[in-house]
This record gives C-alpha cells, sequence and structure tokens, in this order.
C-alpha cells in the first residue's frame, strides 16, 4: 500500500495535463496556432526536460497512435457520411491515391538531388511526407463550416490518403532491392491492401448499421460503446487480412454517417469526444518521442525548414495541382484545397515505422518529418482561415449550442426529417408558403444560428437554416433544401 499515495500524485499529474490539453482549444483561439502543434511541440519540449517521460518504446508509440487514428478517423467517416461523399467521391479518391503518389515521388526526387539520401531512404521520406493527416485537418476545420464541396474533398482526401501512403510505405519496407524498384516490387501488396480495406471496410460498415439498428441493448450509455468497439473490430479484421484497416475504418464510419439509428446522436457525440482525446494522445505521444536536442543537430532542422518550404510553395501547389485539374472546383476553391492539405500525426506515425525497421539514418529522417509536420500545422493550419479569405471560400464558425431541445420515440419516427437550407437552394430566401411542399408534408420547426425561428407561412429560409419536417412515405423533399453548384 506504499505506493497508493505516490500513484495518486501521478494521477493528479495526468489529470491536470490532461484538463489544459482540453482548455487549449481558447490558447489555440488567442494565438491562431493549430492545437495539434501545442501537443507536439509542448511534448517535444516536455521530454527533453524530463527524459523519463519519453521512455516509450516505438512499438508502443505506434499501437498507441494506430488506435488513436482508427478513432479519429471513424469519426471522421462519420462527420462526412454517405450523402457528402457521394458528391466529390471520385475526387477524393483520386486525390487521395494520385495525389500521394506524386507528393512521394516529388519529395523522394528532392531529399536525393538536394540533400544526398540514398534512393530507398528518399522513397522512405517522401512517402512518409505525403500524407495529409486526418487529426490536423478535422481539428483545423472542426469548427469551420466551408460552402461548397471543398470541405468534403479536404476531410475526404485526408482521410483516403493515409491508408495509401502506410500501404505504400509497409510495400516499400517490405520489398527487397532500393530506389524505384522498390516501389514496384510492392504494388501487388499495395493492391492488395486497398482492395481488402475497402471490402472490408463497406462490408463492417453494412453489418455495423444492422447491430445499431436491430441489436437492443439494456442501457442507452451502452449504444455508443457498441459502436466504438465495432469499429475497432473492423480495423482488425481488415489489417488481420492483410488490408489497410485505416481504409476499411474510415468508409464505415462514411456508411453509417447519415443513417438513421437509435441513440444516433448520443453515438456522434461520444464518438467525437473519444476522437478528440486520441488526437491529444496522438500528439502528446508522438511528441514524447522527439528529442529537440537531435532534431537542432547535424543540419537536420535546415533541412527539415527546405523540404516543407518546396512540399508547401512547389509540390502542393503545382504537382499536386496538376492531379486535382480533373476536379470541378471554381479557382478559388481550388487554391484553398491546395494550401490546406495539412500534415500531422500520419506522416510523424509512418517515421516511427523508419525507425522501427532499422532502416539506415532512421534518426535523420524522423526528426527532419517532425520539424517539416511542426512547420505544416504552424504555417500552413494558423493560415487556413486567411486563405479561406483570400481565396473567397465562404466560411464561418460554427459557434457551440449548448442547449438542446428533444423528443424521444419507442419506435422509429419515419415520417420526421431534418433537412439543411443549403446556399443557392430553391428554399434559400424562400417563404414557407411559397415552397412546393404539397400537403402531406409540414415545416414544425427552424433553427437559425442556434435559436429558434417561429414558423409561419410568411417565414423566410435562409441558408444554413435547420428545418424538421413531417412528411408521409411517399414524399420526397429534400431537392428544395439541397445547394447548387
Amino acid at each position: 500500500m506504499k505506493d497508493v499515495e505516490p500513484f495518486a500524485v501521478v494521477i493528479c499529474i495526468v489529470a491536470l495535463a490532461l484538463l489544459a490539453a482540453v482548455g487549449s482549444n481558447r490558447i489555440s483561439e488567442r494565438i491562431g496556432i493549430p492545437t495539434p502543434a501545442i501537443f507536439l511541440i509542448a511534448a517535444a519540449i516536455a521530454s527533453d526536460l524530463f527524459p523519463s517521460l519519453g521512455s516509450l518504446s516505438i512499438k508502443a508509440d505506434q499501437r498507441i497512435v494506430t488506435v488513436a487514428l482508427a478513432l479519429i478517423l471513424f469519426d471522421g467517416g462519420m462527420h462526412i457520411g454517405l450523402t457528402r461523399f457521394r458528391s466529390i467521391a471520385g475526387g477524393v479518391v483520386w486525390l487521395g491515391v494520385a495525389g500521394t503518389v506524386v507528393t512521394a515521388a516529388a519529395m523522394a526526387a528532392a531529399a536525393h538531388g538536394l540533400f544526398g539520401f540514398g534512393w530507398r531512404e528518399s522513397l522512405l521520406l517522401g512517402t512518409a511526407l505525403a500524407p495529409t493527416d486526418p487529426a490536423v485537418v478535422f481539428s483545423v476545420l472542426g469548427r469551420r463550416e466551408i460552402h461548397g464541396r471543398t470541405g468534403t474533398l479536404l476531410e475526404g482526401e485526408s482521410g483516403a490518403n493515409d491508408p495509401v501512403g502506410i500501404a505504400l510505405m509497409i510495400s516499400i519496407l517490405g520489398a527487397s532491392g532500393g530506389g524505384f524498384g522498390a516501389v514496384a516490387g510492392g504494388v501487388g501488396q499495395f493492391v492488395l491492401q486497398m482492395a481488402i480495406g475497402v471490402a472490408v471496410g463497406l462490408a463492417g460498415g453494412w453489418l455495423l448499421l444492422i447491430v445499431m439498428r436491430r441489436v437492443p441493448l439494456p442501457n442507452e450509455a451502452l449504444y455508443p460503446l457498441q459502436t466504438i468497439a465495432f469499429s475497432l473490430l473492423i480495423y482488425g479484421a481488415a489489417t488481420a487480412c492483410h488490408g489497410s484497416g485505416f481504409l476499411a475504418v474510415f468508409l464505415a464510419g462514411i456508411v453509417i454517417g447519415d443513417a438513421r439509428a437509435p441513440y444516433k446522436r448520443e453515438i456522434e457525440r461520444f464518438a467525437t469526444a473519444v476522437s478528440n482525446l486520441g488526437e491529444i494522445v496522438a500528439f502528446v505521444v508522438l511528441g514524447l518521442s522527439v528529442s529537440l536536442h537531435n532534431v537542432f543537430s547535424g543540419g537536420r532542422v535546415w533541412t527539415g525548414i527546405a523540404l516543407a518550404a518546396l512540399l508547401i510553395l512547389v509540390v502542393r501547389p503545382v504537382l499536386v495541382g496538376l492531379v486535382l485539374w480533373p476536379v470541378r472546383l471554381s479557382r478559388g476553391e481550388r487554391a484553398f484545397a491546395l494550401w490546406a492539405g495539412l500534415k500531422g500525426a500520419v506522416p510523424i506515425l509512418l517515421g516511427t515505422y523508419v525507425l522501427a525497421e532499422g532502416v539506415s539514418g532512421a534518426g535523420r529522417i524522423y526528426d527532419i518529418i517532425f520539424v517539416v509536420v511542426t512547420l505544416s500545422v504552424v504555417v500552413q493550419g494558423g493560415l487556413v482561415p486567411v486563405f479561406a479569405r483570400l481565396f473567397r471560400v465562404p466560411m464561418r464558425v460554427l459557434e457551440p449550442e449548448p442547449w438542446a431541445l428533444g423528443m424521444r420515440f419507442r419506435d422509429e419516427p419515419e415520417g420526421l426529417h431534418r433537412y439543411l437550407v443549403g446556399p443557392g437552394s430553391a428554399a434559400d430566401g424562400c417563404a414557407i408558403e411559397d415552397l412546393p411542399l404539397g400537403e402531406a408534408v409540414w415545416i414544425s420547426m427552424v433553427s437559425r444560428g442556434g435559436r429558434l425561428v417561429q414558423v409561419r407561412g410568411s417565414t423566410v429560409l435562409a441558408a444554413g437554416d435547420e428545418v424538421l419536417a413531417l412528411a408521409d412515405h411517399e414524399s420526397d423533399v429534400s431537392s428544395l433544401f439541397a445547394a447548387r453548384d
């Protein structure tokens, strides 16, 4: 029993650190630096001041961050949903695959030609820096609503290219030979991982939806736990079958994202809370694995700065811009999407793979990745609102709405529908009495900016309004509220 009091002190320290991390969102808003950068840098400084904090092994870091990213991707997929994803699925898949490969190749060529890395080390470094990061993208865009397809494209890309980057990294590490031959040798494994990930993700999402709808539980608090546990089961099943577990869990989240199920709102809130915790844990763990003393030695920091500048100012806007060209976007949306390709936990996680394999120069590669990620989160992430205004991409901050008004139903309320008035839709700027709703549809509640609006025939709807409507089975008026491109 002698260790009870020291253990209690440890609990207090961890709790205070967690409270500080949760409250860092306010600090982030004041200084304009995304919260993931605060976690990452603070943890790196703490590990240098107190070396015992960085005592976790690389394998332990990988496992912790892997679970955190699986939870983040599942929540991100739920946030996107099948309806939003369908509108730009082709662009997301194309950008996620081709954009990742192009970025990896360009950064590998730069590392080899400018900084003297061997071809295998260059490919590993380029592949690690290629994916954008869901934790950072979802964090930066989390409280911001972007009109149009740009927000969905960025969120979808960050979810799609992580499995691509991870599968590509595993293929290169597992392939024999060096240079571009390593990539060619791992093509079959890469394709297999993607195919299995897609199959398990879609099938798992469909099965999860059936479980959510048809398996009753004795307590409403168990429904969110059941869903999160099932999402991790999907990740584990796909990975055990030599597929991409990250792709599987992301697709499963998309499948159930806008589907109706009992206690769906509670499930979404719990998934978001777990995802936020996963973000904190992932960046703290990765920050503790970095030695700032090593980062600032041997010219590593200058190499990282040069590669970050090349990535942000040349590779992403020019080469990835060519990849993005077939996707239908306005000029401002295209420029914003190219700027907001943020790096984060996934590149550092890929760096731990390089460390674990004992690749020549692995420490140098890992430190350079840390520098590039830090600059990307701070510079690109911090300037996202500025560039949204510069490129005239409509963006608004979603204010918290802590009060809710709702009703519980024993059976599914099939006649109750929720619509969001899209910009330029038929309902935008139209009075309720002038909408062609017919006699079988009644608008019962309108929320505008978090406040109730009295429903009358003369009430004029506006973009961003949330509308609750009662309708019979044969009435479908969703097209009246859909945004026009």
